[in-house]
């Protein structure tokens, strides 16, 4: 049995693998559409969530199978004082496969304990967010044709971005990645992102205060929004939300094949009149998602689409 906890659970291997397997279901969708029948994947968010959760139940709908769980700690025996231990316990009786959203750390990682079925993480508070960052790999190569030789922009909240933390530990593991980091000092990089990827792995980086002075070298623009539930302090949220906001008067020196990317929800960091614009990806990477997604269950589940399965 199989999770997925962390990116850096599955090799650049597994992830290649993945990918051309989502790639193959974009081809080839009725081909999958009966793979997961009789299987049944639970959904259990602790924390709201929109795109993630219903990426994943339509990943699972379009597969064959079907869908249970629910949608926020509100709608669930948290409220009485269940553990989440002891939530996951049940489930993994009346599910073939768990994804899981919790606002602590680490949650994820510690319900593996306890189940028998895989678990994926569909993100545990600042810490990671293993299926976003697939998904954000899957829109670069589709988007680029390479996971390589890219200089990567990552803009606003990188302190608190599990996005971010994902997707830089994922893409150090390929060669000739620059990375430039656009944030408000009170919102940088973690110092041990810094430490244990950047240091560690001998590469490059720079911190940066605006978008435009670095906005010609990028080949992938990463806006990430300040959010507000991430704050202790309303006033620091209300003083840096509106810090970064792309727009196209900061695109005029861009890259005509840049790559814009969003792990969305968007408030107001991308403007609206960017969305017609040929570079803006984030629409398509949430799409992507879905079959990323249909991939990793395929894949824990160990279920194929081939005739002999």
């Amino acid at each position: 049995m199989r999770h997925l906890i962390d990116p850096m659970d599955l090799s650049v291997k597994e992830i290649e693998h993945l990918l051309d397997l989502a790639d193959d279901i974009i081809l080839h969708k009725e081909k999958y559409q009966e793979v997961c029948k009789h299987k049944k994947l639970a959904t259990l968010f602790f924390e709201p969530s929109t795109r993630t959760r219903l990426s994943f139940e339509a990943a699972m709908m379009e597969l064959g199978g079907n869908v249970l769980g629910f949608s926020s700690a509100n709608s669930s025996s948290a409220t009485k004082g269940e553990s989440v231990s002891d939530t996951v316990r049940v489930v993994s009786g009346y599910a073939d496969i768990i994804a899981m959203r919790h606002p602590k750390e680490g949650a994820p990682y510690a319900a593996t304990r306890k189940v028998t079925v895989p678990i994926i993480n569909a993100g545990d508070g600042g810490h990671n967010h293993p299926t976003q960052t697939l998904t954000d790999l899957m829109t670069i190569r589709r988007e680029k044709g390479r996971l390589n030789n890219l200089t990567i922009g990552m803009c606003g909240d990188l302190k608190f971005g599990r996005t971010v933390h994902s997707l830089i530990k994922a893409m150090s593991r390929y060669e000739n990645i620059n990375f430039i980091m656009i944030s408000p000092e009170e919102l940088c990089l973690p110092d041990y992102i810094i430490k244990d990827v950047f240091e560690k792995k001998n590469i490059k980086y720079k911190n940066v205060r605006t978008m435009e002075e670095v906005m010609p070298e990028l080949d992938i623009l990463y806006m990430t929004r300040v959010q507000k539930e991430r704050f202790f302090n309303e006033a620091d949220y209300i003083r840096l939300k509106d810090s970064f906001i792309l727009d196209e008067r900061k695109l005029v020196d861009a890259k005509k094949d840049l790559c814009i990317m969003h792990p969305l929800p968007r408030v107001n960091e991308i403007s609206t009149k960017v969305d017609d614009d040929p570079r803006a990806c984030y629409f398509k990477q949430a799409l992507y998602g879905k079959y990323v997604r249909m991939a990793l269950i395929m894949t824990l589940l160990g279920v194929s689409a081939d005739e002999d399965r």
